[in-house]
């Protein structure tokens, strides 16, 4: 199977959508995503397909397809590109049939019939060219959509005046000025709603913006002479060497080699403040050095690098359809056969009960095929969805799906980690305490008989207790990715430790360890020495032979943030929770500092696995880790949300990313999901109650069919303007 990314301009609503999904299934394409407020098409194809096969068969629905691949896009031989040169074409001939309808205006020449006809043609060939099409290719495949409406609509304007000039009876049925009236204003009403759709783009087009700079290259001569010269960003390659000077963008993902610098990261994470980097740190592709020199490698280019993977998951995202979704798409499916319906039973019941001419009673039923609008139900939930997944990933929140924002409107406890999430995570040794002389403990090289021989012929070989404490904590906190364990391996890191016969982690207890001498070691946490002390106030108990050899004792920092988040949260009514595996005092201390409702302390991940079960049963919860320890509990809860360094994005657990460790964002991620769902309610609310007004209004006459076009395309742009709201709407 070969993954393809399309873009395909001319979808306008769900069923739009509807009609292309079907299609690629029917042809064998697999994990089908259509996307059409954002015009994005993804599919896995066969390889014995032909990517020109299926990009004709698409445009043969009606819509154009942009591959990227010159070789198999079709030539765009389209006379208009757009909706606003279709209305710029229409309105110069419209507007003449237009004057006749201003008092004091009737100019005898445009009364004439077969004037009024010659105006018409040119704008009726043209809406058909465009409705006409899409509405017959639509019912051809089974799914009618908004340009069946109004095409029926024109037609039935245009036919009933033609019959009536071909008949010499022009003036009782002259209705040329509608049906090119609707045509026109359904242009404008299209192109006014595309322009205010886009808007609720705008967020996610602000982090697509091109990558294509120019890159200051590193390259050495034979002589191994430094040469700098610039090459495109699109150019590069993994490893390729990059000088990067302050003011200038950084071109793609890279690794920081030499040099400081100071760097404004807002593009993936709001923050417009510089951050410090370092040598060995990790520089994201877009973000600018505020001040500094670099030099640098590439460690990530294209759809590798951090705001691609971004940008891959936001799209993702707005495929995906919340239930609340899910009633306005079954209406839509069936919205045109209703409105058609309508139509009919609207012309008959004005003709034969109402006793109108056949003339008002075919307006009436024009006006109610082109007041109705089914764009306004399948736009209602992408636009908001799409505006507040854009404001939230310019804000460092990344959502997976589109389920979480709605289902954070219900979620009344979140529950935290404690290491790393509401601490730091970057833990330093406060003290440690020897409590027994660890025995026969030597440094061993990688020649073990050797270095043994030496140190038994040589006292002064021989460690100290305090040097083989550290020794043998270092040798096996050094195969753990616990915080606190690469704390303790960091700071005592010895260029020759102990090799160990077996070694093995186990979660939420400890390291735990077998020497060539059968000898057994843990470095644990209280829960590994319960047995063999009363004194639990410290972080690592050193275990030989199931005898106590000592204690570690790290200290680490609360979130400066913290404090806050927990402080917001409680004002909006939820219930914060501490759950960890670290000791209950500690836990506790933690707490109670950042004024949490419950702590829950000394847990393994499996107590923790069915301490979130039991929480969701009470109450719909959110839980915040850091993604690797806590994944279990993360998948668990009903919405996970990860703390996590913006580099491992792709591969989280959890439902929501709060990127580069941010917990302050957790109020607004929050926020954004409880008011883009209230948003969505909103404009389905617009949507119906729109078309459940609109479509009687226009049976009884009480607007013209030129009117209702207008007013159905200006139904879209209000939802549109409703969810880019979402944009400053204040939601924390």
């Amino acid at each position: 199977m070969e993954k393809l990314n399309w873009k395909v301009e001319g979808m306008s609503c769900t069923n739009c959508a509807l009609t292309i999904d079907r299609y690629l299934h029917d042809n064998g394409m697999q994990e089908v995503k259509v996307n059409f407020i954002g015009g994005e098409v993804s599919f896995e194809k066969p390889l014995e397909i032909p990517k020109l096969e299926i990009a004709r068969g698409i445009e043969g629905l009606g819509y154009h397809v942009i591959t990227g691949d010159a070789s198999d896009t079709q030539k765009d031989k389209r006379l208009f590109k757009n909706h606003f040169q279709r209305f710029l074409f229409c309105i110069v001939f419209t507007a003449p049939l237009m004057l006749h309808m201003i008092p004091g205006a009737h100019i005898h020449l445009l009364m004439d019939p077969y004037v009024q006809l010659a105006l018409t043609i040119p704008v009726f060939l043209v809406g058909m060219d465009f409705f006409g099409r899409s509405a017959i290719k639509s019912v051809w495949k089974g799914i009618p959509n908004m340009n069946v409406l109004i095409a029926l609509g024109a037609i039935a304007a245009f036919g009933y005046s033609l019959y009536g000039t071909l008949i010499g009876e022009a003036q009782q049925y002259m209705f040329y000025e509608t049906a090119a009236t609707i045509i026109t204003l359904v242009f404008l009403g299209n192109w006014m709603e595309d322009k205010s759709v886009e808007t609720t783009q705008a967020s996610l087009k602000k982090l697509a913006v091109s990558q294509k700079v120019m890159a200051n290259m590193i390259a050495y001569d034979d002589q191994h002479q430094e040469h700098i010269f610039p090459v495109e960003s699109t150019h590069l390659k993994v490893g390729d060497l990059l000088l990067i000077k302050s003011g200038e963008p950084v071109p793609m993902d890279c690794k920081i080699l030499w040099g400081e610098a100071s760097v404004n990261e807002a593009i993936i994470s709001g923050e417009s403040a510089p951050v410090d980097k370092k040598m060995n740190d990790t520089l994201i592709g877009g973000s600018v050095l505020h001040s500094g020199t670099l030099k640098t490698m590439v460690t990530a280019v294209g759809e590798n690098t951090v705001l691609a993977n971004i940008l891959k998951m936001v799209k993702e995202a707005q495929t995906e359809k919340p239930p609340i979704q899910q009633l306005a798409d079954k209406i839509s499916a069936i919205f045109v056969p209703v409105v058609i319906s309508i139509a009919v039973i609207t012309f008959l019941m004005n003709y034969f009960l109402g006793h109108l001419p056949f003339s008002n009673s075919l307006l009436r039923a024009i006006a109610v095929l082109v007041i109705s609008c089914p764009c306004a139900m399948g736009l209602a939930t992408p636009a908001a969805i799409a505006v507040g997944l854009g404001r939230a990933a310019k804000n460092g929140v990344l959502f997976k799906n589109a389920k979480s924002l709605e289902i954070f409107k219900s979620i009344t406890q979140v529950v935290f980690d404690k290491t790393g999430t509401l601490t730091t995570g970057q833990f330093r040794i406060a003290g440690f305490q020897v409590v027994r002389e660890p025995a026969e403990v030597y440094r061993e090289s990688s020649d073990v008989s050797r270095e043994r021989s030496d140190m038994e012929n040589s006292h002064d070989s021989r460690l100290t207790t305090h040097d083989s404490f550290k020794l043998i904590a270092y040798s096996l906190e050094k195969f753990s990715n616990h915080p606190i364990a690469k704390a303790i391996a960091k700071e005592w890191k010895v260029k020759d430790d102990i090799r160990w016969a077996k070694v093995e982690e186990v979660k939420g207890f400890g390291m735990k360890a077998t020497d060539k001498e059968g000898n057994e070691y843990i470095a644990g946490s209280y829960k590994a020495a319960a047995h063999l002390t009363e004194d639990r106030l410290h972080n690592i108990y050193i275990i030989r032979n199931n005898q106590l050899l000592g204690s570690i004792d790290v200290v680490d920092e609360i979130r400066p943030e913290a404090k806050e988040v927990i402080r917001l949260l409680k004002i909006k009514g939820i219930k914060t929770i501490l759950l960890s595996g670290d000791q209950q005092e500690k836990c506790e201390q933690v707490a109670g500092e950042l004024g949490m409702d419950e702590v829950i302390a000394e847990q393994s991940p499996e107590q923790k696995l069915e301490k979130i079960a039991a929480f969701n049963h009470i109450a719909p919860t959110a839980m915040v880790g850091d993604g690797i320890n806590d994944a279990p509990a993360l998948a668990k809860a009903t919405v996970g949300i990860s703390l996590s360094d913006a580099s491992h994005i792709a591969m989280q657990s959890a439902q929501v990313v709060l990127m580069n460790h941010g917990l302050k964002h957790l109020p607004l991620s929050l926020g954004l999901g409880k008011h883009t769902y209230i948003t969505i309610k909103e404009n389905l609310f617009w949507a119906f109650a729109y078309n459940i007004v609109a479509i009687p209004v226009a049976a009884f006459g009480f607007l013209s069919p030129a009117f209702g076009a207008l007013v159905m395309g200006l139904s879209d742009v209000v939802l549109a303007i409703n969810s880019v709201r979402l944009n400053f709407k204040k939601v924390v």
